[in-house]
């Protein structure tokens, strides 16, 4: 069964009432592999949404994203108000599967909008903090000679600048894979010359990572540590 199909049965195996229903992810984009799943987002007029599942149909496997039109709108503000959201990109770019009453194409044409305004504005003190983080790992890694603490260090170096660059950029953030596919538009060929600084790296090099990485903080004002103040809550 192909993957439109599949999803179909998913959803009117589980859901035969529902209003609308959307089939995201890869497997509707050139970037599908075999271990692609089906991301099917579910819209209910109410109970037992809203929920998120796990499981296999037909031997693909499926996430389930269900929602009432009310609550598809409270978790996509609480998401795009962290810059990453998942469920909106879901709706924006996915397939329509069906649409009962006009909500699916409602709620696809506001994705659209919203996706194509971009994620809210990042403040100063955000922008302070990433920087803080980061050149705070740069010392660390610098100072380090455990190999084992070397390694993660590194890494979360790497996610971090990515996920910094993103911020500066304007840009969507993601995780995992959709990490290097927002790079891949918003900072072309950073992600690569961050997998190469951290190859080099592993080989015993450090400079080639620690150059990328402050390129990235150069953009607003290099490194920061000295003076960086946070109040705390009583």
């Amino acid at each position: 069964m192909d993957a439109i199909d599949a999803a179909r049965a998913v959803v009117e195996k589980h859901h035969p009432d529902a209003r609308a229903a959307f089939l995201g992810g890869s497997v509707v984009t050139g970037r599908r592999t075999p271990m692609s799943d089906l991301d099917i987002v579910v819209l209910l007029h109410g109970s037992p949404a809203p929920y998120r599942a796990s499981l296999r149909s037909d031997e693909w496997p499926v996430e389930v994203f269900v929602h009432t039109e009310a609550t598809w709108h409270a978790y996509v503000e609480r998401e795009v108000r962290k810059r990453r959201s998942p469920l909106l990109w879901m709706c924006s770019d996915g397939l329509l599967l069906f649409d009962t009453d006009g909500l699916g194409a409602h709620l696809a044409a506001e994705a659209r909008k919203l996706t194509a305004a971009g994620p809210p504005r990042v403040s100063a003190d955000e922008i302070d903090d990433c920087r803080y983080a980061i050149t705070d790992l740069l010392d660390d890694l610098a100072g380090n000679v455990d190999q084992s603490e070397q390694l993660f260090i590194a890494t979360e170096l790497v996610r971090r600048t990515g996920e910094f660059a993103l911020t500066i950029g304007g840009s969507w953030n993601g995780g995992g894979k959709w990490l290097a596919r927002r790079l891949e538009i918003t900072a072309p060929r950073l992600s690569m010359r961050l997998h190469d600084g951290l190859r080099e790296f592993l080989a015993g090099r450090i400079e080639p990572l620690v150059a990328v990485v402050d390129e990235v903080l150069d953009q607003v004002g290099g490194r920061f540590w000295v003076g960086y103040k946070r109040g705390g809550t009583p």
